[in-house]
């Protein structure tokens, strides 16, 4: 048999190694179920002229009036919608939250607060990105953000999603120095994974969708309000079927200003329905139960590097 010539040997992140899912010890959410749901609701604010955004419309010059006021329209009105469905339905939320939104709606914040839901930090706006920045800039963002959740929520956030989905090589590392436990930003998996961080420590990697998330699905492929609802539907029946051997996560990633669009709100109403009609046979959560949970887990049980 002739030599086999050795595989390339490509750049690597250095967070993880690979395991596939149908290998790894089988472990059980609260109450012995299999498939945990959570909410990822992004509250944002943008700046007036300048930055980044998502875009109802190609932009114009600045200041871009059209899609400033579209992104606007969620904290306005959206968010108070989808607060009431979230009661009607009795879901909690995971509210990944860019610190601006205290100092420009405030309220927002007072009414989950109210409700009890869980608070992740979000960056200060999503009109910039994290990830272009040199370390301490970088660092120094992570803090601002985490003073401002602090000084409202009386604690600071585990978990972490950069505006954006944006990081640096370091910032698994800078969150994991300023405390925080797990992060939302990698879309590699189906189940929690460990990432190795700097000086022997470690930081987890909650599954976070970028599928079943309203920016892909709706402002970049243009599905429709009904089939973004079918895909939440499809995503459920089939995780819960595949849940009756491994343990799964099926985060939601939402945004007031699509998906609090009433006639996108109807249908994400009625996805969301079918999901709490189901609420015994699963676990719905928010992402940070999800970590502390998988924290608790004996030494060995979740995959890392």
């Amino acid at each position: 048999m002739p030599d086999l010539p050795s595989p390339p040997s490509l750049p690597t992140h250095g967070r993880y190694g690979y395991s596939a899912i149908t290998h790894r010890p089988v472990y059980d959410w609260p109450g012995g179920r299999r498939l945990a749901v959570y909410l990822g609701l992004n509250l944002e604010h943008f700046a007036f002229g300048e930055g980044l955004g998502a875009e109802l419309a190609p932009g114009g010059p600045q200041p871009d009036v059209l899609n400033f006021a579209w992104r606007d329209y969620g904290n306005r009105v959206g968010v108070w919608r989808m607060i009431e469905m979230f009661d009607q339905l009795a879901l909690p939320a995971s509210v990944l939250v860019n610190s601006a939104i205290y100092g420009y709606c405030p309220e927002v914040m007072d009414a989950f607060r109210a409700r009890g839901d869980e608070v992740l930090g979000h960056g200060r706006t999503n009109s910039e990105r994290q990830g272009v920045l040199d370390e301490a800039a970088e660092a120094r963002l992570i803090a601002d953000t985490s003073a401002v959740i602090n000084a409202a929520e009386g604690r600071t956030p585990r978990g972490w999603l950069g505006p954006w989905i944006s990081q640096s090589r370091v910032t698994p590392d800078l969150l994991a120095e300023a405390g925080y436990t797990y992060l939302l930003d990698w879309c590699q998996d189906d189940q929690p994974v460990w990432f190795a961080t700097r000086g022997g420590g470690r930081i987890l990697s909650v599954p976070y969708p970028q599928e079943l998330n309203d920016i892909p699905a709706i402002v970049a492929r243009k599905d429709s309000a009904s089939q973004f609802a079918d895909m939440i539907i499809d995503q459920f029946d089939e995780m819960l079927e595949q849940s009756a051997a491994m343990p799964l996560v099926m985060g939601i990633a939402l945004h007031p200003y699509i998906v609090g669009q009433p006639f996108r709100l109807r249908q994400l109403r009625r996805a969301l329905a079918h999901i709490a009609a189901r609420r015994e046979a699963v676990w719905i959560t928010s992402a940070g139960a999800i970590a502390a949970h998988v924290a608790a887990l004996p030494e060995g049980t979740v995959p890392g590097f």
